[in-house]
């Protein structure tokens, strides 16, 4: 797979993906000044269905992606939801890879780790 940043979720608790997760991409400059780059929401499969940076937009430097989980599982009904976000900071080294940052969620916790 060429140069991107890409994301999925899925939900242990479902045993399945996540489908309906708001998704923020933020790229977190030296200077202390946010900008949001992109923003999605999961389909059915529990992914974005565009990359979130595509090979002409990667860039080395500091992102978070913020994942609106409580707002998922407050439309499924659950009446517990510890995580309302999950903000994963992460630094981009090398453009010329690809990135891939799952979430593996439950109402109660979550998992990441960078993915192939």
């Amino acid at each position: 797979m060429s140069a991107a940043l890409t994301t999925h979720v899925l939900d242990t608790s479902r045993e399945g993906p996540a489908e309906g997760v708001t998704v923020t991409l933020e790229r977190l400059p030296s200077d202390g000044e946010r900008a949001t780059l992109a923003r999605g929401t999961t389909n059915d499969d529990g992914r974005l269905d565009d990359p979130l940076l595509d090979e002409d937009e990667m860039a080395a430097g500091t992102y978070e992606l913020v994942f609106e989980v409580g707002a998922y599982y407050r439309e499924r009904g659950s009446e517990s939801t510890f995580l309302e976000s999950v903000p994963i900071r992460f630094v981009i080294d090398d453009p010329d890879e690809h990135y891939h940052v799952p979430l593996l969620l439950s109402p109660g916790g979550y998992t990441t780790y960078r993915g192939s």
